[in-house]
């Protein structure tokens, strides 16, 4: 086997089993839809959706200095971050840039789990072994360790009750609990990447099948159905989460990507960019930097990632992400544009679709928010 040839999730043959169109995705074969992706993106707003994402790359921390050293290597203050919970934060460059965006679990007093990007796994393990010098602290490679399942809409707490006696009603939004479900150990995270309620589940790669079987039996019933990359896309967009190599990039620091709220200055001891972030933060007060809107459009024809923003014959900015919306029923596209035509309502702005300038409205992120 060529070291070129992709990656496989331990879910591969079930997926080709169930007809899904497979694409190459950060090194691995992923499904991209198994039917309509409208109906899949549908599914997950009304009723539930099965996902595989066993590519994210987990990396494990433990030691007595692991909190310290998570501190010192990320953006955030994860030593405030209680057992059993989760925090969205970033890891950046000396230089401030965006290396990526994590999702870190503390799952006991000295041990954390580290999820990454796909396409940036590799490089985060990098820098934070690298950045662990000193640190009495041990960062380990736990991609092979683990499947993830997610299972996301207002349908799934249901369908996991059915299958666990884990006390979901107490687990809040960005927490993690250890449980068994379908007779399967997993780490029960509420968390996602769709803007509904929803579960992630690590697993053994060898309990996948399995769980993703008990899944589908529980929720089939209540119209859950399995669900590929292309609506996971289309979903994020419609709740106006950010994916790194499009809203988020090593050129651009999280104060350029309106996220600066992650960074914690006043967190204890140094951590790796703080000076470029300091200096970034007070750049952005007194010059704002281009600020990330939504954009909806008034035709039919789809931006795409890289097309300019313009207005009055100038561009004023670019498309990071563009899709058609399912929810809306309009083609829909986040974008940085100059601070002057940021507030929602903004008239006059187009995009430049292939010499043609298409008009759209600058709409308040995000575009979608689900009913409590």
């Amino acid at each position: 086997m060529s070291s070129n040839a992709p990656r496989l999730t331990a879910l591969d043959a079930l997926h080709r089993s169930l007809g899904a169109t497979m694409t190459d995705f950060a090194g691995w074969d992923m499904p991209l839809r198994y039917g309509s992706e409208r109906d899949e993106h549908l599914a997950v707003r009304t009723r539930a959706g099965l996902f595989d994402l066993s590519h994210m790359g987990e990396i494990t921390v433990t030691g007595p200095q692991a909190a310290a050293l998570l501190n010192h290597a990320l953006v955030g203050n994860i030593a405030s971050v209680g057992v059993g919970r989760a925090r969205y934060t970033m890891i950046c460059r000396e230089d401030g840039g965006i290396l990526d965006d994590l999702i870190v679990y503390r799952l006991a007093e000295n041990e954390y789990m580290v999820v990454a990007n796909a396409s940036n796994a590799q490089v985060v393990l990098d820098a934070l072994t690298e950045r662990a010098a000193g640190f009495d602290a041990l960062v380990r490679d736990d991609r092979d360790a683990y499947a993830l399942i997610a299972v996301q809409g207002p349908e799934s707490p249901g369908i996991l009750k059915s299958l666990t006696d884990a006390d979901l009603d107490g687990l809040k939004y960005y927490a993690g609990l250890p449980g068994t479900v379908a007779g399967v150990p997993a780490l029960i995270a509420r968390t996602g990447y769709t803007g509904e309620d929803g579960f992630e589940l690590f697993v053994a790669p060898s309990d996948a099948e399995k769980l993703w079987q008990a899944l589908t039996d529980a929720g089939t019933p209540v119209g859950l159905v399995p669900c590929g990359l292309s609506c996971r896309d289309t979903l994020r967009l419609e709740a106006g989460m950010p994916l790194y190599g499009h809203e988020l990039t090593t050129s651009l620091t999280p104060f350029d990507a309106g996220l600066g709220r992650v960074v914690k200055f006043e967190k204890e001891g140094d951590f790796v960019g703080r000076a470029a972030l300091q200096e970034a933060a007070t750049r952005a007060e007194e010059n704002p930097p281009r600020v990330l809107v939504g954009l909806v459009a008034e035709g039919r024809r789809v931006p795409r990632a890289g097309y300019p923003v313009v207005a009055d014959g100038k561009v004023i900015g670019e498309v990071t992400s563009g899709a058609p919306s399912p929810t809306l029923g309009k083609p829909i596209a986040m974008a940085y544009v100059d601070a002057a035509h940021a507030a929602p309502g903004t008239a006059g702005v187009g995009v430049d679709i292939r010499g043609s300038h298409e008009p759209y409205e600058v709409a308040a992120l995000p575009f979608y928010k689900r009913q409590k």
